[in-house]
């Protein structure tokens, strides 16, 4: 994948196992729906009952009994200007200190967003779609890149959406496609990489790494808020269920064990329970022998 343009940089003062986020006695108190985090101000982080995260350290244990190493990305959606829930992504992101892939919407992309971001070395943008409108016929599920559309529309729109991003976020753009809704038609796919596109993520298990020649795959499996709900936090059984799913199927050959386990968050509609599910699960992996974040390039094509 040479030609993806956002690898995140070497850590400095980082070593496996430890991190900031176990270092302090906590990280900080996150409010409902992108409220600002108050790292180091004091504040007792909110952590999940010990039995709630268990069984990913189980099956964490399990990988390292075999010598292997688990691997995991992190995309977040909707992003297109500054608000409350970015500097709340944000500020966890450094303290973990891991990679983040931030899914811009290319139509409504603010101005200030290019200079808050300019200073994070470890967050990458990619193409969320172009407007996220939906175009799907009556009765469908939502999409944007929804099958029947002309494909002229389509490919001009994402070549318009990715021309923007490629010059708001010089050195963070990285050619991947994430669709809005997490759904694209079929026959849009072999069309990616002739505008530019050679990564696309969208959501569940993936079947090929690369489905057509010079395109990518690497998905999101794990969502943290509850859609059809309250369209709030899904709750800690749910969301390490999710998790832990993805990881056995990986280990038991059930799915391309190469696929990085990916996060997908919504900071714009986050409540205090995702927040502090994103903390905690972040501590898990981030400290753990057998746990490796990796940048969207690396998860893309983990030979590159």
């Amino acid at each position: 994948m040479s030609d993806q343009g956002c690898v995140a940089k070497p850590r400095t003062g980082v070593t496996p196992g430890t991190m900031s986020l176990t270092q302090s006695a906590a990280l900080s108190a996150v409010g409902a729906k992108g409220s600002r985090p108050s790292v180091g101000r004091g504040f007792r982080a909110r952590t999940a009952a010990p039995a709630a995260l268990d069984p990913l350290k189980r099956e964490l244990d399990a990988w390292s009994r075999r010598g292997a190493v688990a691997t995991f990305w992190w995309r977040d959606d909707d992003a297109s200007g500054i608000r409350p829930g970015l500097d709340a992504l944000l500020e966890l992101r450094r303290e973990a200190d891991v990679p983040l892939s931030l899914a811009v919407i290319p139509a409504h992309v603010e101005n200030g967003l290019a200079a808050r971001l300019v200073a994070e070395d470890a967050v990458c943008v990619v193409q969320h779609g172009y407007a996220h409108a939906n175009h799907a016929g009556r009765g469908e599920k939502k999409a944007e890149l929804a099958s029947g559309r002309s494909h002229t529309e389509v490919l001009d729109e994402l070549i318009a959406g990715g021309d923007r991003l490629r010059a708001a976020f010089p050195g963070q753009f990285a050619t991947v496609l994430a669709p809005p809704w997490n759904r694209i038609a079929a026959e849009y796919v072999s069309l990616l990489p002739g505008i530019g596109l050679i990564g696309l993520t969208t959501f569940g298990a993936r079947s090929l790494a690369t489905p057509v020649p010079r395109l990518h795959v690497c998905n999101c499996h794990v969502d943290i808020v509850d859609w059809r709900g309250n369209r709030g936090f899904v709750g800690w059984t749910p969301a390490i269920g999710q998790v832990v799913a993805h990881l056995v199927a990986r280990r038991e050959g059930r799915v391309d064990a190469d696929e990085a386990t990916g996060l997908l968050t919504h900071h714009l509609d986050h409540d205090e329970g995702c927040w502090d599910f994103v903390r905690a699960f972040l501590s898990v992996t981030r400290t753990h022998p057998a746990a490796r974040w990796v940048d969207v390039k690396t998860a893309m094509d983990p030979g590159s």
